[in-house]
């Protein structure tokens, strides 16, 4: 009798296992008939890996297009925080562009209130479907960043939409700051560096990067019957708004240049200071310095002429600099 239920337990195995053989061979999605809940799970996963692939790729296109030296110094970061400082750059474009692409105060403060919001749901985790917005939510939970940068950012760039040149040079460090510094800070955050001599560099490159990008971009912007540049040290040197949007090479032009580029040059020179109490960690934040003083260094060669077409071109050696300055691990 024990061996006859033997057999008859080893034949309803053996028919089991052919059971389970066909159905394989027969059904091979069997499993979606079988478990629904776990197929929901796998194209909901796959729907979100797409489409988080989908975020990351706009915010390096952004950032590649729109701000080419901040794209390869993000890429010389460590890979923890690599993505989320594409994130808070392609941030940055996106407020940058709004004074440009805008052609009323009106719609230019709607899209401001737009990342004010979205800065709001993305601390009570609920971001808006938009890339940017959702890259910021990731780098946000990963490294716990503050607020209060983000939204500094978005109030200084408001305030910008006046269409206005800076006062003084006081008042472009102010807005120096209150952007390109408050971006650094996150930037630390990303990295993990809580550092108080870290945060004063922090401040002075922002100040400097402010200053040098409105140097930059006066041949763009005198092309567009635009003047931004300090109207104090224009004042000093008798350098009216027409002579720069005529792009006038006159000494009084370059002298404007001169003060307002050596400002800059003192900024680095504080940063630099703090540098033997620094922990090496905060150094990649701080790759841009050599972007800074790169142009410093070519406007001074071309005598502080801001419409000089070398300054106009990108310096392709940049990327081989920012390489070596990340290697020997200083700013």
């Amino acid at each position: 009798m024990a061996s006859g239920i033997s057999a008859k337990h080893g034949l309803l195995t053996t028919k089991c296992s052919v059971f389970h053989s066909l159905q394989r061979n027969i059904l091979p999605h069997a499993i979606c008939i079988q478990r629904p809940t776990e197929v929901k799970c796998i194209r909901a996963s796959t729907n979100s890996t797409a489409e988080s692939q989908h975020n990351e790729k706009y915010c390096i296109d952004i950032v590649r297009s729109r701000d080419y030296d901040g794209f390869v110094s993000s890429l010389l970061l460590p890979e923890d925080a690599r993505r989320s400082s594409l994130a808070l750059r392609a941030f940055n474009v996106e407020l940058a562009q709004v004074k440009d692409s805008v052609s009323q105060k009106t719609i230019g403060l709607m899209r401001m209130q737009f990342w004010k919001t979205t800065v709001e749901e993305i601390y009570r985790d609920d971001p808006p479907v938009q890339p940017v917005s959702a890259e910021l939510w990731r780098a946000v939970k990963k490294h716990y960043l503050t607020k209060r940068w983000m939204l500094r950012i978005i109030s200084e760039r408001e305030k910008d939409l006046e269409d206005r040149a800076y006062r003084n040079l006081q008042e472009l460090e102010a807005y120096s700051e209150n952007t390109q510094s408050s971006l650094l800070y996150l930037l630390l955050e990303s990295l993990g560096v809580k550092d108080v001599h870290a945060d004063h560099a922090a401040s002075h490159i922002g100040k400097a990067q402010g200053i040098v990008t409105c140097l930059r971009a006066t041949p763009y912007h005198s092309s567009r019957r635009k003047v931004y540049l300090p109207m104090d040290i224009c004042m000093l040197h008798r350098a009216s708004q027409e002579d720069f949007i005529r792009g006038s090479r006159e000494q009084n032009v370059r002298d404007v240049v001169y003060d307002i580029a050596s400002q800059a040059h003192v900024h680095l020179q504080h940063a630099r200071s703090f540098s033997k109490n620094i922990p090496a960690s905060a150094f990649p934040a701080f790759l841009q310095t050599v972007v800074l003083e790169d142009y410093l260094q070519r406007v001074r060669r071309v005598d502080f002429d801001a419409f000089h077409p070398s300054l106009q071109k990108r310096n392709p050696l940049i990327p081989i600099q920012l390489y070596f300055r990340s290697w020997k691990k200083t700013y």
